[in-house]
């Protein structure tokens, strides 16, 4: 058991923890979860001895083996495999000893303790680590300094979890992974036999991977048993909701129900309700966590394009005269939800570099509307910014034309307030990195948003933020993500990146998972989703309006729905019938049948809009 009593630790000054305790059975995967900046990061170099407590005790059992991924990632000549193998200090000492050792009794020791450890199956199963990563045989074989820095850090990670420490220490993992290495990270985690604490704010990753909470707010440490959303409920509970956001949630879930229930059992709409209806069930309260509400973000609305805004035709991509992808023939519509899938290395940066401007095509075309917008994130926040200058004179340069209290105000409205906003860039967190890059982005009222990994760096709230910004927004958006549950909420459709091509992938987030899993398993699947090789034909046979139209219908639902709840709750007000005329309830009530009709003839024109768009992609 890890406990922790009493725990009181300042840094610079700011309190992080005041008699903060808790304690972590023995055996227990446990996530820890808190808002940007509350001290997670601390409390596991406290954990590790780096910083002298200021008062109370962080008690663990005696000979327990602590280990997290080092800060500095391997780069030696060492290959892959055997840098993950001398990861096992007491496996490399037992082996060293065995060469040298006489006394038969102590040989007997040794080999006893290498046996225990399974020390003769460790080079396949640190192969199957590594595998899991995202290495293949080839790769590890070859030396750590051919690999960038983010390979570098799979790397320190696989030597970690080969290693087995009693007390398994990982601090935001995912932040170096694709999905693909996500989904196998959830299942390695789920199964491993000793204690684990998982600093993370991704959702899925903490409701496949732990069985305990440990929540870090306001200096305190509560512990509860069970997954991400169990946790969540009870937090919910317990804690009193903005009122705004709750009415502003109410109608958005309201709409998705109603949506459900018109629509669950229609054959043709069966698998929309269903997607709807999973979106419901997770849907979460921006401030669900928080004692105070997050900034949110906001997407400034664009001007309409006709369709497509973008194409390309047989159009390659790469660098330094090497074709990365090939063969691209894809077309983007002007409201359209792309996910990019596909491992590291396959392309999915640059497709996004692209489609964003920031590559040009090798060979074949690119045709793009004279007055498209594109704003882009990319996955590495400093290639888009200056870290000596401020976040203000990042807004300055994009907005010369003014004034400072404008652009203060742009700054305050994402969550970099008038404490920070002269700093240089170098000292903001990640997450306030990543929203003064998305503020960036968006400035410009873009039709398109590009996204490369926009939540590595928010926690749990601003990812919610961000994905009520995203569904919102009615321009285009493209987006590469180890977050499967902002896929599943904001993608429409999906692209996979393989071997240099991008093929339409006829499935969802869900079936994608399957199917990874049993190819990283060497299994085969009958049920594997039919994937499609250039997109363009389908999308070439979508009217320009179709998808313009169904949206169009989708919103007037939405107005007349909020409009007839109005008057339902007028109609069931006691005080209206105490201070209103006979003929104000009849105009009352005329008006609830008329938009009774109205609302009626919406979802008649939506149906038929969405008929004629499943129909064009199913041609």
């Amino acid at each position: 058991m890890l406990a922790i009593r009493d725990l009181s630790f300042s840094l610079g000054g700011r309190s992080l923890f005041e008699n903060a305790t808790a304690a972590i059975p023995g055996g227990h995967k446990v996530g820890i979860v808190g808002r940007n900046g509350t001290g997670k990061t601390t409390l596991f170099r406290l954990i590790q001895g780096e910083f002298q407590l200021d008062g109370g005790e962080i008690e663990t059992p005696r000979n327990f083996r602590i280990g997290g991924v080092a800060q500095e990632a391997p780069a030696g000549s060492d290959s892959l495999l055997d840098t993950v193998l001398a990861a096992d200090d007491a496996r490399a000492h037992l082996l060293a000893e065995a060469e040298s050792a006489t006394d038969p009794g102590r040989i007997a020791d040794i080999q006893t303790r290498l046996a225990d450890i399974g020390a003769h199956t460790a080079e396949a199963r640190a192969s199957t680590i590594l595998a899991g990563l995202g290495f293949d045989q080839a790769a590890q074989a070859r030396a750590c300094a051919e690999f960038s820095g983010g390979w570098r850090m799979r790397v320190a990670l696989a030597g970690v979890l080969f290693a087995e420490p009693d007390l398994l220490l990982l601090d935001e993992p995912t932040n170096y992974l694709d999905l693909e290495g996500t989904l196998w990270l959830e299942g390695f985690l789920a199964k491993y036999p000793r204690t684990a604490l998982v600093i993370s704010h991704d959702r899925d990753l903490l409701n496949r991977s732990v069985n305990g909470i440990l929540h870090l707010a306001g200096g305190k440490l509560t512990y509860y048993a069970g997954v991400f959303d169990q946790f969540d409920a009870v937090r919910r509970l317990r804690q009193e909701q903005q009122q705004s956001m709750k009415r502003r949630q109410d109608a958005q879930r309201a709409h998705i129900q109603a949506f459900v229930d018109r629509f669950r059992y229609k054959a043709t709409k069966a698998r929309q309700a269903q997607s709807r209806l999973k979106m419901l069930e997770r849907m979460q309260p921006i401030s669900a966590l928080s004692e105070s509400p997050v900034a949110p973000f906001t997407f400034p609305e664009p001007d309409q394009l006709p369709s497509p805004v973008m194409a390309l035709d047989k159009a390659a991509a790469g660098y330094h005269g090497r074709a990365v992808l090939s063969g691209l023939d894809l077309r983007l519509d002007n409201d359209e939800r792309i996910a990019l899938l596909g491992a590291n290395g396959e392309g999915k940066s640059t497709l996004a570099k692209l489609l964003a401007g920031r590559l040009q095509p090798m060979a074949g075309g690119l045709t793009k509307s004279t007055k498209l917008r594109v704003g882009y994130f990319a996955q590495h926040q400093l290639d888009e910014l200056d870290p000596e200058d401020s976040a203000y004179l990042h807004m300055a340069r994009r907005r010369s034309d003014e004034p400072p209290a404008r652009l203060r105000a742009r700054l305050a409205a994402v969550g970099i307030g008038s404490e920070i906003f002269e700093n240089p860039v170098a000292q903001l967190s990640g997450g306030q990195k990543a929203r003064l890059l998305l503020a960036l982005a968006s400035i410009d009222a873009p039709h398109v948003l590009v996204l490369d990994e926009p939540t590595n760096h928010l926690d749990i709230e601003s990812r919610e933020a961000l994905l009520h910004a995203l569904n919102e927004y009615s321009g285009a958006v493209i987006l590469i993500s180890h977050d499967a549950h902002l896929i599943e909420t904001v993608a429409d459709r999906l692209w996979l990146i393989k071997d240099g091509q991008v093929v339409i992938f006829e499935g969802d987030i869900a079936e994608y998972r399957r199917l990874m899993l049993a190819e990283r398993s060497g299994k085969r699947t009958s049920d594997s989703p039919r994937r499609t090789r250039g997109g363009a034909k389908k999308d070439r046979k979508l009217g320009a309006s179709l998808r313009a139209e169904v949206r169009s219908a989708e919103k007037r639902i939405a107005e007349l729905e909020a409009e007839k709840k109005d008057i339902e709750a007028s109609l069931s007000d006691p005080d209206f019938y105490r201070n209103s005329d006979a003929g104000e309830y009849e105009r009352m009530n005329r008006t609830f049948g008329e938009i009774s009709g109205k609302l009626a003839e919406a979802e008649e024109r939506w149906m038929a809009a969405q008929d004629k768009l499943d129909a064009a992609l199913r041609d």
